[in-house]
């Protein structure tokens, strides 16, 4: 077999691999949002860097949980979880420098405070809307001053 039949292959072979990735994102996010509840939602993981550290994702609301996954992984399982009764809202802000370039167009970060520490999110005002009332729709018994 000649050099440039090999070219050939190996280039429909990387070809397919990233058609079966896409594939694989667009089934993922139907899956995921298949049960409702879902938005966009970044994630700061580092807040080392000042605008730094975003990962674009989706959250979805399942019951007494937040879950947020990474947009760009083929995963079924959240990367993260926070719990509705460990979460408080501590304020929101407008994506400032390099952040908005990271986030996702008309998104407002905002702070929660957890029990592992501070959460930074950005999401849109409509999502933060829900977020704000998911937040506020605690079970009964729940200690409000916590």
């Amino acid at each position: 077999m000649a050099w440039w039949e090999w070219l050939l292959d190996v280039s429909g072979i990387v070809l397919l691999l990233l058609l079966a990735y896409g594939v694989g994102l667009v089934v993922r996010r139907r899956v995921l949002a298949r049960h409702g509840g879902t938005f966009e939602l970044s994630h700061r993981l580092s807040s080392d860097t000042a605008g730094q550290g975003w990962v674009l994702g989706i959250g979805r609301y399942s019951g007494e949980k937040l879950e947020w996954f990474r947009i760009f992984t083929l995963w079924p399982k959240p990367k993260r979880v926070w719990w509705r009764e460990q979460l408080t809202y501590d304020g929101r802000r407008e994506p400032i420098g390099a952040e908005q370039a990271s986030l996702y167009p008309d998104h407002v970060v905002i702070r929660c405070a957890s029990r592992s520490g501070e959460v930074e999110l950005a999401m849109s005002l409509a999502s933060l809307t829900g977020f704000q009332a998911w937040l506020e729709a605690k079970p009964p018994g729940t200690d409000w001053n916590r």
